[in-house]
């Protein structure tokens, strides 16, 4: 559960802007989503494997 500390003075927008934030960091969309559909583990160590051999030949300068 997120909790924001408003004070009184404390425009409702700046409240709003404080609380997108503080469940953006929480990622909690990010489970939901990542929970809907069940992936075998053997998929999900693949998709990370491919990511990480993305991740160095974008580093090395191999794709343009």
């Amino acid at each position: 559960m997120l909790i924001i500390d408003s004070k009184d003075c404390e425009n409702i927008d700046k409240a709003l802007k404080k609380y997108k934030k503080k469940f953006e960091k929480s990622r909690t969309l990010l489970q939901l989503r990542d929970r809907q559909a069940f992936t075998k583990p053997s998929v999900r160590h693949r998709t990370g494997m491919l990511k990480a051999v993305y991740k160095q030949q974008m580093a090395a300068g191999k794709f343009d």
